[in-house]
Parts: C-alpha cells; sequence; structure tokens
C-alpha cells in the first residue's frame, strides 16, 4: 500500500463527533496533496459556528501526522457552500423525504419512559439506560419530550465548560443535536435563552415541537430512541402516540400504592393509542444499609402491582423489567450531569440498569461489565 492509500485510510477513520459519520464519506476532505514527507489537507466544515471545529481539525493533522512517512501536515479550514451543504444533507437523508424517519417500517427501536406522576425519577431512568447503553456500543439517541420540566441536559451532561446549556447545530433546515456520554440529545432546553427555563405553552406548540424534534434533528442511523415523556396524560402523550405508533411503553412507578394505581393510568392510555406497554420500572425501592438491614422508605410492591394491574386489563404479560434502590450517589450523579452507570458501574443502583437494558432485550456489543 502506498503512502498517499495509509493517508487516506487514515483519515477515512476520523469521525464528526455530531454527524457521528466518517469525514470522508461526507465529503469535509476535498483534497488531499502529498508532496514527499508533506501532506497538504482541505478540511470544510459543515458551518462556520462548528462547536466541533478544533476537534476535527487536531484529528485530521493528528491522522496524517500517524502515517508512516508524513512528518508535517497542514490542515486548510474552510467552510462549505450552500450547495455543498445541500447536497449533504441529502447524502445523510440518503434519499429519504423530509419528515419523521421513526414512522412505522423504520429500523431503529423506539420505546417511551413514561409515568403516572412527577418526582418519580422518570428521566433519571432514561438518563443512565440510555449512557449505559451508549457505553455497551449501541446507537442511541434521546428526546426530551418532557417540555415543560425538561432536565435531560442537566442529567447527561450537555452542559458547555462555562456552566452554559449546549446548543444544537443548524445545518439548513437540518438540526444536529449535542452528544453527551455518547448519547445524542436534544431538548427545549438547548434553545431557550440563556437563563430562561420557563415554558408556557398550549397543546398546538407542544404538537408543533415534537414534531419538529421528530422531523428535523438528525440523529444518524439509531438503533433506540429513547423518549423522556412528561408525567400523567396529557397533550405530549396523545400527539406522540399518533407519531409514533410503533413505540413501546415503559411505565415507570415508585413502590407507594398511589404511585402504582397513577402509573396504571399511563400505560393504559398508551395501549388504547395502539402502543404496547413492554414493562415496568420500580424507582425508590428498598435498599440495604452499612448494617445489612432492609431500608424501604416509600414501601414496596409498586412494581408488582402495576404488573399485576396491566397484564391483567392488557390481555398480555407487562413484566417487571427491574427495581432501581434508592439511592443519594444516583440523585447526586444526576445533579453533576455524569450518569451513575458512568461514575460508578458497581453501584447497585447502577446495577439496576444492566438488568433493565437485557429485560428489554437490546442487543449490545461490548456491554461494559457493571459488576466490575
Amino acid at each position: 500500500m502506498t503512502t498517499e492509500q495509509t493517508l487516506n485510510e487514515a483519515l477515512g477513520r476520523v469521525i464528526d463527533p455530531e454527524l457521528r459519520r466518517p469525514i470522508m464519506e461526507l465529503g469535509m476532505i476535498p483534497r488531499v496533496d502529498l508532496q514527499g514527507s508533506f501532506a497538504d489537507i482541505d478540511l470544510k466544515l459543515t458551518v462556520v459556528s462548528c462547536p466541533a471545529a478544533d476537534r476535527i481539525e487536531n484529528d485530521v493533522r493528528s491522522a496524517a501526522l500517524s502515517v508512516t512517512g508524513i512528518d508535517k501536515a497542514n490542515v486548510n479550514v474552510s467552510v462549505m457552500n450552500e450547495n455543498e451543504r445541500a447536497e449533504l444533507t441529502a447524502r445523510l437523508r440518503a434519499g429519504r423525504p423530509k419528515g419523521n424517519p421513526f414512522s412505522e417500517g423504520s429500523k431503529t427501536r423506539v420505546i417511551a419512559i413514561s409515568s403516572g406522576k412527577g418526582g418519580v425519577g422518570k428521566s433519571t431512568v432514561v438518563a443512565n439506560l440510555a449512557a449505559y447503553l451508549a457505553a455497551a456500543g449501541v446507537k442511541v439517541g434521546v428526546i426530551d419530550a418532557d417540555v415543560y420540566g425538561f432536565s435531560q441536559p442537566q442529567l447527561l451532561g450537555s452542559i458547555n465548560p462555562d456552566g452554559t446549556v449546549m446548543r444544537p447545530t443548524r445545518l439548513d433546515q437540518m438540526i444536529l443535536p449535542p452528544i453527551s456520554h455518547g448519547v445524542a440529545v436534544i431538548s427545549i432546553g438547548m434553545f431557550l435563552p440563556e437563563g430562561e427555563q420557563i415554558i408556557a405553552w398550549r397543546g398546538p406548540m407542544l404538537h408543533k415541537t415534537l414534531n419538529q424534534f421528530l422531523s428535523d434533528v438528525y440523529f444518524g442511523d439509531l438503533e433506540l430512541l429513547l423518549i423522556d415523556m412528561p408525567p400523567g396524560t396529557g397533550d405530549v402523550a396523545i400527539s406522540l402516540a399518533q407519531m409514533l405508533p410503533n413505540a413501546e411503553v415503559v411505565v415507570v412507578t415508585t413502590p407507594q400504592t398511589v404511585a402504582a394505581d397513577v402509573a396504571v393510568r399511563s400505560g393504559l392510555l398508551s395501549a388504547q393509542s395502539g402502543q404496547k406497554v413492554v414493562g415496568v420500572i420500580e424507582t425508590l425501592s428498598p435498599t440495604t444499609d452499612a448494617t445489612g438491614n432492609t431500608v424501604a422508605i416509600f414501601g414496596s410492591g409498586g412494581a408488582e402491582k402495576t404488573s399485576k394491574i396491566l397484564t391483567e386489563s392488557l390481555k398480555y404479560a407487562v413484566p417487571v423489567l427491574g427495581h432501581i434502590p434508592i439511592s443519594e450517589e444516583l440523585r447526586e450523579s444526576g445533579d453533576i450531569g455524569k450518569p451513575l452507570v458512568v461514575q460508578n458501574r458497581r453501584a447497585p443502583a447502577a446495577l439496576a440498569f444492566r438488568e433493565i437494558a437485557e429485560n428489554l432485550g437490546i442487543s449490545m456489543r461490548g456491554a461494559l461489565n457493571l459488576s466490575k
């Protein structure tokens, strides 16, 4: 193999961190000139404000210098013009018309994580399950559909070093979501002016936003899309059931009887909309203290009760997928934007997410061994 062939092969391994595809495949390297041991490379970024510009440039230079026989590499950085971006977006859509790519016939598995009431840890479940699966080699994305109570930017650490929320990149009419812990995530919190936290919208605006998240956001070839649903049975749940009739639904509850009763309603609404309820997750479950005694602050049995009622009502099995023990460490990890499954793989709560992923039957490659 010639030095030029080896150089092209090395550059072909450089990945755009937002698009998660090789930059050579994306047409971002229009020219490579090799003169002896000197490589002169043209790099075209997608947009002027590309947040990964420095990283991509450094990766290109490092790839070139890794080739035996190349001692110096120059990277000429410019930006794609309108026609080049149009070609890129067409290539990314791979001939598919603009619209919801997760409708019926999609190869992406869609799982909506729902709850009957707020405060049960549903969003924490989404963030940790997504981060665990991403680390296990699954191409996973998250839509924060809890528009009024958005929290995924914080839970998944989509925060810049200066404390501001990461912004999606606009590629003409295409929106590229930030990547955190290997998860592509989109949330209304990424579009609000800095410091603004309040959303006061009626149903039509909610519907429009969710439709844009599904149609305009480029997640790439996802294997799994997790939807962080708002609590209850309101406008968003109804809209998403219409947009994603093929989505599976997981219901989150706590051990308390009142929480389990309300969680059942969430599952029944999804089933009435044609979606399949595939399981129940219990949070704030009993744990064991330092002396070995069981601590059940919120009681026990909520997941089993919810599972039993849904199974009887829907006439098919709705199993308990797992119990996540009450954990101060789990709460703290969310506060700092580092999911527990990334921060402490041996924690009992982290092990629970592995069990949930396995019970959902999600195919994982090179899965992390959370027992070590």
